[in-house]
Parts: C-alpha cells; structure tokens; sequence
C-alpha cells in the first residue's frame, strides 16, 4: 500500500469503506492522504463532522494514530524519517565515524506488534446476542401465558363497567384507530429491523433491544397479574372463559403467539392486559433505537419515525382499548429502561459493581455486566453491508503481497 500522504481523496473513501466508518464518506469526500493525517479532535466538534460523529470521533482518531504510526515506521524503513534523506550524510561514498559512533548504528530497528494484539473495543458476541434473544422469547411466551391467566379472572363488562377516564371523556372512540396503531407499529418494527441488519455492531445493538423488550414484557406480567382492570369500554368482546380447559387454553396462546399478539391478525381476543400497554412499549422502543443508532442529519427520518409512533400511542388512546394511565405507565418504564441501560452501557465506572454506583443494585445487573463487559465506549453508528462484497466476487483469485524479509 502506498504511503498515506500520497493518497488521493479516492483512497481516502476506499479505506473509510474498509474500516466500516462509511458515516464519515460525505463530510471527508473532498479530503486526501494529508488532510486525513491533519484531522483532530477539534475538527469533530465543528461542522460538519460533528454532524455524522457520535462519539466525538474517538474510533476514527484511534485509526488515525495507527496510521500516523505505521506511516512513521514506513518512513524509517525508507530513509525518510524526521526529514532526513536515505544514505549516508553530506552525500559522501564513505560511512563516516564520529569516535567510536558509527552513524548506520544510530538508527535502531525496533519491531512493533500492529493489528496482532490489538484488541477490537466492539467484538462480536453473537453466542451471547443468542441468548439475550432466548430471554425476550421466554418473556413474550410467558407474557401470553399470564394474559390467558388473567383472562378467566376479568370481571363481566355487565357486573363492573369500565372505570372513569379523562381521555375518553374528552374523545369519542373511532373503530378503526386501533387498526392504524398496529400498522404504524408494523412500519416501525419493519424498518428497525432493516435498519438493525445494516449496523456494524448489530450483535451488540441486538442483544441489547432484546435484552430491554424482554425486560419489559417481563414487568407487564407482573403488574398484570397483580391488578386485573375491568375492560376500558363496552365495545369489547372477549373470548368466552375456558373455565381450566388447559388444553384449549394452550391452543389460544399458541394462536396468539403465532399472531404476534396483534388484534389485526384475529389472534388477540382475551381481556385483561390492560396495566400496562404492549403496543406502547413496542412504538416507543422501536422509535428510541431508530434514533439512537441512525445518523444526527438524518433528521427526516427521526421525525418520520417520531410521527409513526406518536400518532399510533393517540389512535391507542382513541380507540378506547386501554386506559389512559396504561399507555402513561408504558411510555414511562420503556424510556427510563432504556435510557439506564444505555447510561450504564456508555461509562465504564457503572459497569462496575460499588457502594457509590447505585446502579449495581438492580436485580438485571448481573446480566447487564455479561451483555456488556467486552464493549468499550460508545458504540458507534457505523453501517455495512452484511455481506462483504469481497465474498460476493466468486471469480477473483486470492492475492498476495511480497514480504521483505530483513
């Protein structure tokens, strides 16, 4: 590879797309060899790399410094170092002595381990993403279980009406807002999940949304279970009680299941999951992860984002299928779970267990430390392709570099 500071701006883009960094292309595109090795950390708090940078450019000025250091030693090999040309000095034939100091000793030859014990800050865990998956799964199964618990326990609408709400006071119920809630929870589960496959660091990013989608849907069991709500209006129609017909009840929750929990698919008809809402937990989540690792500028797409959620927590509201604190109390344990976790996630000190790190005492903290002790730093929003495009060029050959053995 030729030297750094000969490169041209387009070696600048084939190595920014080597490294992953690929968020870095459109503000470094007019940049060469020279500008890159210039670059500091005061450069990514102006714009416009403090526009694509997420981590005030930390990850990018690590590689920098590697470069700077193997530009340096390529120097030396040539000759070139600290400004002074290959040979011998004043252009004579002759090595010349100085007292007993031969000037070719002067230059020690001192090997540096590069890429072979550098250890990745972000390594890919995907045995432990596995089992953060399993978790969520074990929590959406146990989740549907209880709702079909709780479901023989709900009172007649016709014995205990609905309790007083000021939302539905104030609104009418339209039939079909609870049909767009579910789209807009569709369209925002479906580009999360496009979004997801394109992250870098996807086996990190993953283990954490199931870790915390889990975590939540285990908390809805608990306060399902310990408080049945009577059924927010009279327009709701639930499955008949199955009166300890074990065998039905687990035809129904494996019906469910296989429906997503979605009531547009025909598979949700029990009562009873009131306290506190699922769809709010999913719009919310989906949302705070789209804007957690998407680019800052690219701002439409949060709003886009933002607006499919918003409008899909009103239509909850505005079909009158949960109470208003149900969707109060989810928006609140979803945001404040998310960001502890990603709090915790980001310093290093929390993920310490101590008497000054109150954190440490929360019941998921073990798990939080195995999920997150590899991870160094912020992760960054870097996209790839899952599959190099390397991999994809069937007909090319393997190549091979020389090697100077000295």
């Amino acid at each position: 590879m030729k030297n750094v500071a000969a490169w041209s701006a387009e070696d600048v883009y084939d190595w920014l797309s080597k490294e992953g960094m690929l968020e870095y292309i459109d503000a470094l595109r007019q940049t060469d060899g020279p500008g890159l090795l210039r670059l500091n950390e005061a450069d990514f708090h102006r714009s416009p790399l403090s526009l694509v940078s997420s981590d005030g450019g930390q990850q990018l000025l690590e590689r920098l410094e590697t470069l700077r250091i193997e530009t340096h030693i390529e120097d030396h090999k040539n000759g070139h170092a600290n400004g002074h040309a290959g040979g011998l000095p004043n252009g004579t034939s002759k090595p010349q002595r100085n007292g007993m100091k031969d000037y070719r000793m002067e230059m020690v030859h001192i090997p540096i381990p590069m890429n072979e014990t550098t250890r990745p800050c972000f390594p890919t865990e995907w045995g432990k993403t596995g089992i953060a998956f399993a978790y969520a799964v074990v929590c959406f199964v146990t989740t549907t279980i209880v709702i079909s618990v709780v479901h023989e326990r709900v009172p007649p609408k016709e014995h205990t009406p609905p309790l007083p709400d000021k939302f539905f006071d104030l609104f009418n119920r339209v039939e079909w807002a609870f049909s767009i809630c579910e789209i807009n929870g569709m369209l925002l589960v479906g580009l999360w999940l496009i979004q997801w496959i394109l992250l870098k660091h996807r086996s990190i990013i993953g283990r954490r949304f199931f870790f915390i989608v889990g975590t939540l849907y285990l908390y809805r069991c608990i306060t399902m279970y310990i408080t049945t709500l009577p059924v927010p209006g009279m327009h709701f129609k639930c499955s008949p009680k199955l009166l300890g017909n074990w065998e039905a009840q687990m035809r129904r929750i494996m019906k469910m299941i296989a429906g997503g929990g979605l009531s547009i698919t025909g598979s949700h008809t029990m009562c009873g999951d009131y306290l506190y809402s699922g769809h709010t937990v999913m719009l919310t989540l989906t949302y705070l992860f789209i804007k957690e690792y998407s680019p800052k500028r690219f701002w439409w797409y949060h709003w886009f984002c933002w607006s499919l959620s918003a409008v899909g927590i009103f239509c909850i509201l505005l079909a009158h299928d949960h109470y208003t604190v149900d969707v109060v109390v989810a928006y609140f344990i979803t945001t404040r779970l998310f960001w502890w976790y990603h709090t915790m996630a980001n310093q290093q000190s929390l993920k310490e267990t101590s008497q000054s790190n109150p954190f440490s005492r929360v019941w998921w903290y073990r798990l939080f430390q195995f999920f997150e002790e590899n991870v160094s730093g912020m992760v960054p929003r870097n996209y790839q392709l899952p599959l190099s495009w390397r991999s994809l060029q069937w007909s090319r050959g393997v190549k091979y570099s020389k090697l100077e053995v000295q």
